[in-house]
């Protein structure tokens, strides 16, 4: 299945551009107005009548997740499955647009299930989100497989995993949610500021951590503190401070946590062990480069409605 987002090629050294608040300078002005007024339809499901797969071996979870997708896809056709033959039957049967898969399952784990609808025909493209209790322990550790789209932590609660679910068949926008961007290439700033933009996110960019400290410094006693609703960052950035020294203000001394200012990372590192440390060292996900606009939207949407749900109890 391919997606109708775009891609944003990884950028090469720190570069010297100027600030672009907003994105729309010259001649982008106009091709970002022509971008704005195409549909930007960013579900991850091939047709009005999508072929999801949910794999569990609880039928309750199956059960919870199908009224998920029903309720946001009335036409949807939600095919449970309780491990790994049933899946592999299904599969056989006919092509899905998308899986959710538990890490652990009867008869084996998720990762396997992942790479199962991998190597099914035509299954390259489909997204496979792992709905696990200890999602956040796997990624810090780096064990997913490449195989694997995205996770979602089952300790966020079931409202959090409808706006997880949802935000991956129909993302819908949040107007007016403002981004604090740091990215030093112009280039790869108007790119991504539009893909935000169009889905009716205020973005205000700056092309370096230590102006990004000024800023937050600014709104820190402000009105509006912290300044922004989500923090989207690049790792290496020109200047002497890097995506390490924001995530590390951002959480020791402003004292942010993760639902007040979502921190979002790209990276185009593919280690595993300086992916986990951005991790533990505070941000919330991680947008490996290139940058593909339908998970860069996804991602940027589900941290934007997890921060605006209420604290979970500690039931």
């Amino acid at each position: 299945m391919s997606g109708s987002g775009g891609k944003v090629p990884g950028d090469g050294a720190p570069g010297s551009d100027a600030p672009v608040d907003g994105a729309r300078s010259d001649g982008a002005a106009s091709e970002g107005a022509a971008a704005d007024r195409r549909n930007h339809d960013l579900r991850h499901v091939a047709s009005a009548a999508p072929r999801v797969m949910v794999v569990d071996g609880s039928k309750l979870v199956r059960r919870l997740i199908g009224d998920v997708l029903r309720k946001e896809l009335p036409d949807v056709d939600v095919v449970g499955c309780s491990g790994l033959d049933e899946a592999r039957a299904a599969l056989d049967a006919a092509p899905v647009d998308l899986v959710t898969t538990a890490l652990v399952l009867p008869d084996g784990d998720g990762l396997q299930l992942a790479r199962t609808v991998r190597e099914a025909t035509g299954q390259r493209y489909v997204p496979v989100i792992v709905v696990s209790g200890d999602a956040q322990a796997h990624l810090e550790a780096r064990r997913f497989t490449d195989d694997v789209t995205d996770y979602f932590d089952k300790a966020h609660g079931h409202q959090a995993l409808a706006a997880f679910i949802r935000g991956y068949v129909q993302p819908a926008p949040i107007p007016g949610a403002h981004v604090l961007y740091v990215e030093d290439s112009r280039t790869v700033a108007i790119a991504t500021t539009r893909m935000l933009q169009a889905q009716q996110m205020r973005v205000t960019h700056v092309p370096s951590v230590e102006d990004a400290l000024e800023y937050l410094r600014a709104h820190a006693h402000a009105a509006d503190v912290p300044g922004a609703d989500l923090v989207l960052t690049d790792v290496y950035l020109k200047g002497e401070l890097s995506g390490h020294d924001l995530l590390a203000a951002i959480r020791n001394e402003f004292g942010y946590g993760k639902r007040r200012l979502p921190v979002l990372v790209m990276t185009g590192d593919f280690n595993r062990v300086n992916q986990s440390t951005l991790l533990r060292e505070g941000a919330n996900d991680l947008v490996l480069k290139p940058i593909e606009e339908r998970l860069l939207v996804t991602k940027t949407l589900f941290q934007l409605r997890l921060a605006g749900l209420p604290e979970r109890s500690a039931d």
